[in-house]
Formats: structure tokens, C-alpha cells, sequence
């Protein structure tokens, strides 16, 4: 049974009757530009047809009772006294907080959870948490949706309430995601377009089922080698830096500050060209400046793994694969590969068969499309 319908039997189960909305949140994939969002550079994600699914009703009061299918431990708060608690219960108190301090009026509700999105894989199941639930906020108070300031509400809850540095990427395209394409996102300017993804191929996810170890620290630690990077090229933010200054630098430049540098630049180069490259069509390209980017952030930022790094190498080994790379902050999770319509289910059962034998780990190999962002529909249960 697919996630909705789990989650709206669920609801009439336990409240008795269909639910008020049905709100949708999607995972993300991101193609090319990894660890450049909090460097102000160059991305380019998109969201996924894997979400995150809330069947609600508004309450009376100013009470949030939320039931997980997927996580143990309901969430049971009133917006009026929001508090710090363990588990996934956190990014509710946290998203209640950060939407009530950035001046959006909240009113309680109650629902129920479900999902296809695989945790801790490096899809972004926490920012499409986060988007549901700024959705199911919205739906029993509505209030101007802006997808660019309810991604910066959400990404403050990470930075403010959660204590992690993470940039805005996955909160964004969680927000602005269409159908069929990937956006290029300037986060400097915090602009983004659409581009349409190339005709004939699809994405093949590809779950190590190695859980992602980051966290906080080897994440943070990043962030702060980046920024005493910039800072030795007198620049704020390694956006600011051309390959042509860090060029003429990079030997007064000491380890590891010059890998992380060398990895950023050239990864907001690949970015910009990647999205050449879909313009024109060219997969061959596209799927080069992939690969590039794998290896630059296995050796350069090592953020890989060994079981990502085997599942990027069988994936190039089979016919009618273009490129792959890890996808995600790293340290376990998924990696991507652009593979050949006409080849992608073979490809799938090929990777995973090969990557099971090497590691004894049944890992979950699947084909994704381009979905739209975050939506809370009203329910008509006919």
C-alpha cells in the first residue's frame, strides 16, 4: 500500500472519518553541486515522487497530536508551551518554534504519518518533515505561502533549533520542486530556475543501506574549513573565489584547506556547466561532470565511503549508465546514477545484486522521477 493511502486509513481508524487535507513533501535527489549551498555557491537537486505524507484535521485548540507509521513515540504539544524532546518529534517542537518566531500565525491540528523516504540516506527526509509539516500548518490557518521563506523558516529551525550549519538547498527544492525538472540554485542570490531534465534518461537511486554517520561534527567541521579557506583568499565565502585565484594560491595554501577549496570551486563549475548541458541536451556530458564530481568529493572533501564509492564504481560498470556520484551531505546514504530508459531496470537489479555480494547488505536500487514541491490538498474521500 502506497504511503497516502496508508496514511489516510490510519487517519479514519483512529479518528473515525476521512481527514480535513492530505499534505505531500518530497524527498530530494541532488544531481550536481554538493556541500557548496552553506558556501553560497551552486546546486542542482531536484524533488523526487518518494514523500513524506500527513493525513490531518485542524483542532479547536492549539494542540499538534501527530502518529508516526514509520517512527515510534507520537508527538503531543501544545503551541503555546514549544520545548526541546528527543526523537523525530524534535523537528515538529522545532518547526512550531521557527514558524511562530518568523511571525506566521499556527493553529493545532491532529494527523498521521507515513512514507516511502528511507531515513538517513542522504534523500532528505528531514527537510520533506520539516516542508509537511510547514504545509499542514498552513492548511488550518492559511497564510501566503511563499516557498523561498518558508524554506528559510525551515532552515533556520536546523541552524537555531537543531545546532547544525546546513545550508538552505534541501529545504528549497522540497518547497519549489516541479514536475520533470531539476533547478539550478544560486544561493548567493537565492534565485533558482528550472531545467528541464534531458529526454531518454532516467535516475536510478542507489541506498548503500549504510546509515549516514554525520554528523554533526564531520558536517560543522566542513563548514568551518571552508570558511577559514575563504577567509585566506580575503574572501567571505568560497563562491567569491574563481578557480583562477585559488590557482595562483593553492601551494601557500595548507591541507586539508586546499582540497576542501579545490573541491567547492570546481564543484560550482560543474554545477553551472551541468546545467549547460541539460539545456543542450547532452547526456554524455551531464553524466561526465557526474562522475567528476563523485571523485572530487571522495578525495577532495571526503565525504564518501567505501560502500558509496562501490556502488558508484558498479554503477559505471553497467551498460547504458552516463555518470553517478554519492548524492547527499555523505558518510553513508545513497548514491545517483543517470542511466538509459530503456536500461534502468536491469541496471537496478544488476547494482544491487553486484553490491550485495561485496557487502552482505541488501540495498534498495530504484528509479525516481521529478516531482512537484510541497502540497496540502483538501480531501474528498469520493
Amino acid at each position: 500500500m502506497k504511503p497516502r493511502e496508508r496514511a489516510i486509513r490510519a487517519f479514519e481508524e483512529r479518528f473515525g472519518g476521512p481527514p480535513e487535507f492530505v499534505v505531500r513533501s518530497p524527498g530530494r535527489v541532488n544531481l550536481i553541486g554538493e556541500h557548496t549551498d552553506y558556501n553560497l555557491g551552486f546546486a542542482m537537486p531536484m524533488a523526487i515522487d518518494r514523500a513524506i505524507w500527513i493525513a490531518l484535521q485542524a483542532r479547536e485548540d492549539h494542540r499538534v497530536r501527530l502518529a508516526s507509521l514509520d517512527f515510534p513515540q507520537p508527538v503531543d504539544f501544545s503551541l503555546l508551551q514549544v520545548g526541546h524532546v528527543s526523537g523525530w518529534g524534535e523537528y515538529a517542537h522545532g518547526m512550531a518554534w521557527t514558524l511562530q518566531e518568523s511571525g506566521y500565525r499556527l493553529g493545532g491540528w491532529e494527523g498521521v504519518l507515513a512514507s516511502d523516504l528511507p531515513t538517513a540516506s542522504g534523500l532528505s527526509s528531514s527537510a520533506a518533515l520539516e516542508l509537511a509539516l510547514a504545509r499542514a500548518f498552513w492548511a488550518v490557518t492559511p497564510w501566503e505561502w511563499d516557498p523561498l521563506a518558508v524554506a528559510q523558516a525551515a532552515q533556520r529551525q536546523e541552524n537555531e533549533w537543531l545546532g547544525l550549519g546546513s545550508g538552505i538547498m534541501d529545504q528549497l527544492i522540497a518547497a519549489v520542486g516541479r514536475e520533470g525538472s531539476a533547478f539550478l540554485i544560486d544561493f548567493r542570490e537565492l534565485s533558482y530556475e528550472a531545467v528541464p531534465l534531458p529526454t531518454g534518461v532516467a535516475i536510478a537511486v542507489m541506498d548503500t543501506r549504510v546509515p549516514r554517520g554525520l554528523v554533526e561534527s564531520a558536517y560543522n567541521q566542513r563548514v568551518e574549513e571552508c570558511r577559514q579557506a575563504a577567509e585566506f583568499f580575503g574572501a567571505r565565502t568560497l563562491r567569491e573565489v574563481s578557480w583562477q585565484d585559488f590557482q595562483a594560491g593553492q601551494e601557500r595554501l595548507e591541507e586539508p584547506f586546499r582540497r576542501r577549496a579545490r573541491h567547492v570551486i570546481g564543484e560550482n563549475q560543474r554545477a553551472l556547466e551541468a546545467a549547460d548541458r541539460m539545456r543542450a541536451g547532452d547526456v554524455d556530458g551531464l553524466g561526465t561532470l557526474m562522475t567528476a564530481s563523485h571523485a572530487s568529493l571522495r578525495d577532495d572533501y571526503e565525504v564518501s565511503c567505501a560502500e558509496l564509492d562501490w556502488m558508484v564504481e558498479f554503477a559505471l560498470e553497467m551498460p547504458g549508465c552516463q555518470g553517478a556520484r554519492m548524492t547527499g551531505a555523505g558518510f553513508g546514504g545513497c548514491a545517483i546514477a543517470l542511466v538509459d530508459e530503456t536500461a534502468v531496470q536491469a541496471f537496478c537489479e544488476q547494482v544491487a545484486g553486484r553490491y550485495a555480494n561485496r557487502t552482505g547488505l541488501e540495498p534498495d536500487v530504484f528509479a525516481v522521477r521529478a516531482a512537484n514541491g510541497a502540497e496540502a490538498l483538501s480531501f474528498n474521500p469520493s
